[in-house]
């Protein structure tokens, strides 16, 4: 996530958390989904997340410490088909289909699913034999039990007003209405407030989107746009991710926008879609998109999806969100603001988390993005940009808890998470020098390209990058409590 809309950076000034004060997504229409090839390895990590001796009950939660619940064990997801509806005022009707595989044998499974009325469920076209709701839980018994590697597709037609959920630190993310839609940003647990999910980031998957709004409003969501249609007063658009993504970078933004699309001489297609009380502003920003995505893909590696993009939305939430290949946005983001998020496009989205306690692997490379940007592009250097952050006094925020173990979901999103974050890399990059810490940087983003990383896989990569010892560094710069000496 980006850095709060309300204090504009300016220079090589350092990233502010994205959520202080509080704390702080062209073929033929109709064509039929095509499943994204997910890495085998999201089955293990999904299996993996069921507690021993659970049996044939699916797990409640994919294990994650900072937010039980979130996830569920069990099950891959490998698509979801999703239709919607929205009417002025709010109402949503559903229906969403998820084409899922089991990883043990299941007589019971969870969705994730919070707030929105559950109008019938169908598991391989036969209805459930019991629904229930159990807080944020749609638990699931289906007539006949899933044997473990079987291929399985449930149907949850569902209806109601979405509401945000609230995070730990205080703010708001999920389904947040404006004053003309919805500024639809899911991280870390808000998919649940608009769609039935297994919402962590352990289970990635490809979407379809078919949502259908009043005439004159206009609903992005993310990859390929396969078309639109008006009929009867209301418009319909049809949008196509295949490559595998986390529930959380899911998006169905739906305002009155104005769009502009085209093709960068790399072949991305790109669709922005502005408020136009934003335009003006967002406008030059904006025109700096293919640039740089080309500078990213010199230093990370080849852009990892076929479409980019902006939604510029004119909302009060007070941050921006990498909804993958579509960037949103609060209001006009300024350049470094589109540096982070397109950043994460690597860093989060094609290369993804296991555990939001690894949060630093996502917003401490795009927030080092930004300092290499400025030092590229006439700035300061990401040397100067260090120092002034390590002139803090040992009281300051910044040195509140390490960013490799922030603590709880209510710190995942502070100071220490972004800005440590990049000095620990940055550290990392004088250790090794440029040429070696340029090649971790690539190797990271290519070698996990469309799955998932760790702090500990990072770590075994940049040793043998380097070939140096670095278990030091990083429990300096990631793990130690308090500010840390330099070396």
């Amino acid at each position: 996530m980006g850095q709060p809309s309300t204090s504009p950076r300016q220079g090589a000034h350092v990233t502010p958390p994205r959520r202080q004060p509080a704390r702080r997504r062209g073929t033929a229409f109709g064509r039929r989904a095509v499943l994204a090839t997910v890495p085998v390895a999201v089955a293990a990590l999904v299996g993996a997340a069921a507690p021993a001796g659970t049996g044939t009950t699916g797990a409640a939660g994919a294990g994650d410490p900072y937010f039980p619940l979130s996830g569920n064990g069990g099950y891959h997801v490998r698509h979801y088909d999703l239709t919607l509806r929205y009417r002025s005022g709010g109402r949503l009707t559903g229906t969403a289909v998820l084409t899922a595989r089991a990883t043990q044998p299941l007589t019971r499974f969870d969705l994730d699913l919070k707030g929105l009325t559950v109008d019938g469920v169908t598991v391989d076209r036969t209805a459930a034999t019991a629904v229930e709701r159990s807080g944020q839980e749609l638990v699931v018994t289906p007539r006949h039990a899933l044997r473990a590697g079987h291929d399985f597709t449930v149907t949850v037609r569902y209806h109601g007003t979405p509401k945000p959920v609230t995070d730990p630190d205080g703010s708001a993310d999920g389904w947040i209405p404006t004053d003309d839609g919805a500024f639809v940003a899911n991280e870390p647990q808000g998919a649940m407030t608009w769609f039935p999910a297994n919402a962590h980031p352990k289970d990635k998957s490809s979407y379809d989107f078919t949502i259908t709004v009043p005439k004159g409003r206009t609903a992005v969501a993310n990859g390929v746009l396969l078309g639109q249609r008006t009929a009867g007063g209301e418009t319909t658009f049809r949008w196509r991710e295949t490559q595998p993504m986390a529930a959380y970078l899911a998006t169905a933004t739906i305002g009155t926008f104005q769009v502009h699309r085209y093709t960068t001489r790399d072949g991305i297609q790109v669709y922005d879609a502005v408020d136009p009380r934003e335009a003006e502003a967002a406008a030059p920003v904006l025109a700096k998109l293919p640039s740089v995505l080309e500078w990213e893909s010199k230093l990370f590696g080849p852009y990892p999806f076929t479409s980019a993009g902006s939604i510029v939305d004119h909302a009060d939430v007070g941050y921006a969100l990498e909804t993958q290949t579509r960037p949103l946005y609060d209001s006009a983001p300024g350049l470094l603001t589109l540096v982070h998020e397109s950043a994460h496009q690597w860093y989060g989205d094609s290369v993804s988390l296991t555990s939001w306690k690894d949060i630093w692997l996502n917003e401490g490379f795009a927030t080092y993005a930004e300092w290499l940007y400025s030092e590229q592009h006439g700035g300061a250097s990401a040397q100067k940009t260090f120092d002034a952050l390590y002139a803090r006094p040992a009281d300051d925020g910044l040195w509140a808890y390490p960013p490799g173990d922030p603590g709880s979901g209510e710190n995942i999103f502070g100071t220490p998470v972004y800005d440590r974050g990049a000095m620990a890399l940055h550290e990392l990059r004088k250790t090794v020098g440029d040429p070696a810490f340029f090649r971790i940087l690539r190797a990271w983003a290519t070698g996990h390209r469309d799955g998932h990383g760790t702090t500990a896989q990072f770590v075994r990569l940049a040793e043998k990058e380097s070939g140096k010892r670095l278990d030091s560094l990083f429990h300096t710069w990631l793990f130690t409590k308090g500010k840390p000496n330099r070396g």
